[in-house]
Formats: structure tokens, C-alpha cells, sequence
């Protein structure tokens, strides 16, 4: 989001981490910053009892849920991209080996007490519960204070709160269900539980949703959002509605049929298209892009609540904000694209330049800097080793090294258009599937090169999987759909196969220390 798009609700709207308690039941008090504009940081204890009594509060209590979603994008992206077969953090030197966390994730080795349990995944768990805990204080609160158009608001927070479910769910499977102020330890729920509460609320918070927002309320959930949501979890209930146990997955009722018309309310809505130039959907202005549907707002002003993920991957001497040079490709994945396909192109690789001035740059040593797709050992990599994903390309407005002002997108119109042709494949409904994945594949191609007409459906679903890999790259899909088509715990390269149940993340072991209600997931 840049800068110059400003409203009461844009204001309002400034990041922070509510850690969880008692199993992260929500806490009745907690930090809110920025209560009146992005250039102040008042803060205030605030409860039900004492705050949102007016329009203004209560405004400022949206957008402190909403800020909650900018946590996302570091435990729940980093998880997903590096336990996948996109991504690996490799050491390098004295850089990015932090007590061997992101190697523990790389090689699917994390417990709840290594490294990335402590940290990553613990992180998670707080972060996904403390937009649980902002959800329940405001709806609480609006339980006896009246404000315009108080309907809306009340179906927005159900939704945010069911979408932070929905991310507790894909990473830990059953989680306690949380929906008051009180503090108390809480029952795990199932999985299946879980699934069905966040399709529940969904559904019932969608009539009272509008279809789109005025300009100055842009990335407020949707209609669209909420079906959004819902084709996701609906293409892979399967795997959120099994059963995991220490020798892997059973998998659950499949719900092709409910995909589909989750997704056809969307492609049916006349409100989203294909962006004609894919990078449309990742710039620093990618609000303006009629393909995202749900996306975190960013801004470029202010360090701390802008968009990150350039800083991670590129190197040092990037460009003048000194990047990190941590997150690489893995070399298969970078080599599986074909060279044809325009979405190669977010791949950095050979002779670098300054990404600002477009001058050839060098590394620390003074050599000219040429990134390698091959990293030859990851516990001690060189420093231009690993294709870098810049998928989300920098912010020239950013005067802050982790500010750019790209909003990250969470669905786009893509990625419905995939769930759609995977759900009718599952169904037998091969052709149509193609004509949707050529129609994807026609933006990517020039000349066209689309899938032959006479494939079969397991072809089909194996080229599905791939072209998701091709769209969907660095965008945090891939773990979910490595899950739902059996290959997230297979042997690849560096590491060997991981162990069935790691398709579950561990409950942090401090939660279940708090609260002997919590059971941990199976295999840990």
C-alpha cells in the first residue's frame, strides 16, 4: 500500500503481537498503538469494560485486528515457504544459522523445544491467537455498545477471526476454540471441529459482508474474501477434516462439489479478472490490481509495517537498505521452471545489479556478484549461492529498509481459478479442468504453450501440482499443497524423507506447560 492512501480506517491500522496466554485464551488487556494516526504510538490498556464505546474506538479496535494480520507474514510464511520445497535458509558463515532453526525447518527436524519450536512455531501459535484474542475483546465489547453499521463490523471480525482459525488449523490441526474475553485454560478441539467452526462462521458472516469497499477501506474483508477462504479449506478437506497419527494422515470426506461453488461465486461475480501482466499483482501499488481478493495492507512510511520479504533473500548489496541474503531457492525448483515461462523471471540468478541504479554490484569480498541456483553445502554456503525469489520487487518510495509499501496478497483470482480445475478434475471433469489451467498457463506463454487436450486425469493432477509451483511460487502455497498431494514428507534434496506426522506442526511446549488441557499433536 503507498503512502498516499489515507483514511480513518488506514490510520488506525498499525502492527503488534499480543502474545497468548493460558493456551492462548484471549487476554481482556492488551496494547493498541496508533489510535489516531500512523505517525503517533499512543498507548492505552484497553477492555470491553473501558474502551470501544464510541464509533472512533470502536474503529480503532477493527484496525487492531487487522494489524494483527502482519504477524502472518513472517511465522506463518517463513514455516510454510521453508518446510516446503521452495525455499531453504542456508548458513552462511556467522549469518542466518540462529541456534539451527532454519535448517530445523529446511530438513523437517524441529521438535517443541528445538530451535524453530521455540521460536518459529511458538511464535506462530501467538500470533494466530492473538488475533483471536483482538477479535473476541471487540466482539464482546459490541455486544452492548451500538455503533453505525454495526452488522458489518461484527461480520468482519468473525471473519478475521475464523481466517486466523483457518491458519491455527492448516499448521496444528485441533486447537481450543476461543470465543470470549475470559481467561481460563480451554479444551482442544478436533481438527474436524475446528474446520467446521471456521465454515460456520464464515457462512454466516458472508450476507452482512459487502462486495467491495469504498477506495479509503481497501483490504477490508469481502464476500469475495470469505468464498476465498472457503474454496481453500473446501479443496483440501481432505487433509483438514483426517485424522494424523504417528505413521501419517487418513484423510477426510472430500468436498469437491462445495469447492467449486465457493469458487464460481467469485469467478461469477463480475468484480475480479486476471491482471494482464502477472506482476501487476506484487508491485509496490498492486492495490490498483483487479486480481487480488484478499490481501494485508502495507505502507512505506513508517519501519515495522511495510512488506519484508525483499529483505530476506536479497543480498546485502542489493540495493542501499542492506538486505539480509538469507531465503533461497532450492536448485530443483529454480531448474523445474521451463525457460520459456515468463514466471522464471522472478528468479534472481547470474551477474547481479543494484536494484535501484541497475549498476553491476559486487560481494563483501569486492568480487563481482553472480548468484548460483546450486548451493553446495547448506551449513556453510557462500554468499551468492541459491536463486533468490523477488517475486515482490522493492519499494522505491520505501525510505525503510523492511517498509515497502507492496501489500501481500493472500488469495487472487489464480489461485480460485486452480481450486476450480483441481475440484472438476477430482470429479471427472478432465476437460474442463485443462481449458482453466491453459487459461492461466496463456498469461505465463508467449507463444502460448498449453496443456494437451488428451490428458489423463492423473496427468492432470500431476500438472495441477506443478503449475501451482509455477503461479504460486514464494507466495507461502506450496507446504499445503505438497500435504494434500502426499509429497511434503518425501526425500528431497538435502535432507531425507521427514517422518508422517510432521505434515502437523508441534503444540508449543510453554502452551501445553500452561494449560493441561492441551495434548500434543501425534509423533512429537
Amino acid at each position: 500500500m503507498r503512502n498516499n492512501r489515507n483514511s480513518r480506517f488506514a490510520s488506525l491500522w498499525r502492527a503488534g503481537r499480543v502474545s497468548a496466554a493460558l493456551l492462548a485464551a484471549p487476554a481482556t488487556v492488551f496494547t493498541l498503538q496508533g489510535c489516531t494516526d500512523l505517525e503517533e504510538s499512543p498507548t492505552s490498556a484497553i477492555t470491553p469494560n473501558n474502551f470501544y464505546k464510541n464509533a472512533d474506538e470502536v474503529i480503532g479496535g477493527v484496525a487492531s485486528v487487522y494489524a494483527s494480520l502482519r504477524g502472518t507474514m513472517w511465522g506463518y510464511y517463513n514455516l510454510s515457504q521453508v518446510s516446503s520445497d521452495e525455499t531453504v535458509v542456508p548458513t552462511r558463515g556467522s549469518d542466518w544459522f540462529d541456534n539451527g532453526r532454519w535448517l530445523d525447518l529446511y530438513r523437517h527436524t524441529w521438535t517443541p523445544t528445538s530451535g524453530s519450536g521455540l521460536e518459529d512455531i511458538s511464535g506462530v501459535w501467538n500470533d494466530l491467537f492473538g488475533g483471536v484474542a483482538r477479535s473476541n475483546v471487540l466482539l464482546s465489547a459490541l455486544e452492548t455498545t451500538e455503533v453505525p453499521n454495526k452488522a458489518v463490523i461484527v461480520a468482519e471480525m468473525r471473519t478475521l477471526r475464523a481466517f486466523y482459525y483457518y491458519l491455527l488449523m492448516d499448521f496444528f490441526g485441533g486447537v481450543p476454540i476461543v470465543t470470549t474475553t475470559e481467561v481460563k485454560p480451554r479444551e482442544q478441539a478436533s481438527r474436524a471441529e475446528v474446520f467446521a467452526f471456521i465454515e460456520k462462521e464464515l457462512t454466516e458472516s458472508r450476507a452482512a459482508l459487502p462486495a467491495s469497499w469504498p477506495a479509503e477501506s481497501y483490504g477490508r474483508v469481502t464476500q469475495g474474501a470469505v468464498d476465498a477462504i472457503l474454496a481453500n479449506m473446501y479443496v483440501n478437506a481432505q487433509v483438514f477434516t483426517g485424522t494424523v497419527t504417528p505413521t501419517g494422515l487418513t484423510r477426510g470426506t472430500a468436498k469437491w462439489n462445495e469447492a467449486i461453488t465457493a469458487a464460481d461465486r467469485i469467478l461469477n461475480s463480475g468484480r475480479y479478472s486476471l491482471a494482464a501482466d502477472w506482476k501487476a499483482n506484487f508491485s509496490p501499488t498492486n492495490e490498483n490490481s483487479p486480481e487480488n481478493i484478499f490481501t494485508i495492507r502495507m505502507t512505506n512510511s513508517i519501519p515495522g509495517i511495510g512488506m519484508s520479504l525483499q529483505m530476506r533473500g536479497l543480498h546485502y548489496n542489493s540495493f542501499s537498505l542492506s538486505p539480509w541474503n538469507g531465503f533461497a531457492t532450492i536448485a530443483t525448483t529454480y531448474n523445474a521452471f521451463d525457460n520459456a515461462d515468463s514466471r522464471k523471471s522472478v528468479f534472481l540468478v547470474g551477474p547481479q545489479v543494484n536494484l535501484q541504479t541497475g549498476q553491476p554490484i559486487n560481494d563483501r569480498a569486492g568480487n563481482p556478484l553472480i548468484f548460483t541456483p546450486e548451493i553446495a553445502d547448506v551449513t556453510q554456503a557462500k554468499e551468492n549461492e541459491g536463486a533468490r525469489i523477488y517475486k515482490y520487487p522493492i519499494d522505491p518510495a520505501a525510505p525503510n529498509g523492511d517498509s515497502h509499501g507492496n501489500d501481500y496478497v493472500y488469495f487472487r483470482l489464480a489461485e480460485i481459478m486452480m481450486i476450480k480445475a483441481e475440484a472438476q478434475n477430482e470429479l471427472g471433469q478432465t476437460a474442463a479442468a485443462i481449458g482453466i489451467v491453459n487459461q492461466i498457463r496463456a498469461r505465463a506463454f508467449s507463444p502460448a504453450k498449453p496443456l494437451a487436450t488428451n490428458l489423463s486425469q492423473a496427468q492432470v493432477r500431476e500438472a495441477i501440482f506443478n503449475e501451482r509451483l509455477f503461479e504460486f511460487i514464494g507466495e507461502a502455497k506450496r507446504r499445503q499443497d505438497m500435504i494434500r498431494a502426499g509429497t511434503y514428507t518425501n526425500a528431497r534434496l538435502f535432507k531425507q524423507a521427514s517422518s508422517p506426522y510432521r505434515i502437523l506442526m508441534p503444540i508449543p511446549q510453554n502452551q501445553i506447560e500452561t494449560n493441561p488441557l492441551l495434548k500434543q499433536n501425534p509423533g512429537y
